[in-house]
């Protein structure tokens, strides 16, 4: 489970950048809602990534 918490930013991160890299080759780029939630995923991933890896220690 410790690895998995690790790992949770990392993966937000990706999935937030898939998001946005699948949009851009479909060409909704001017989907707002779409691009909003990305962008969230993405900073919520990096701050949990530094708040995870801060509190778990092995």
């Amino acid at each position: 489970m410790k690895a998995f918490l690790k790992n949770l930013g990392l993966i937000l991160i990706l999935l937030g950048a898939i998001i946005l890299i699948v949009c851009s080759l479909t060409g909704n780029v001017n989907n707002n809602v779409v691009l909003l939630s990305s962008a969230l995923l993405v900073v919520i991933g990096v701050v949990s990534y530094i708040i995870l890896n801060k509190r778990i220690t092995d």
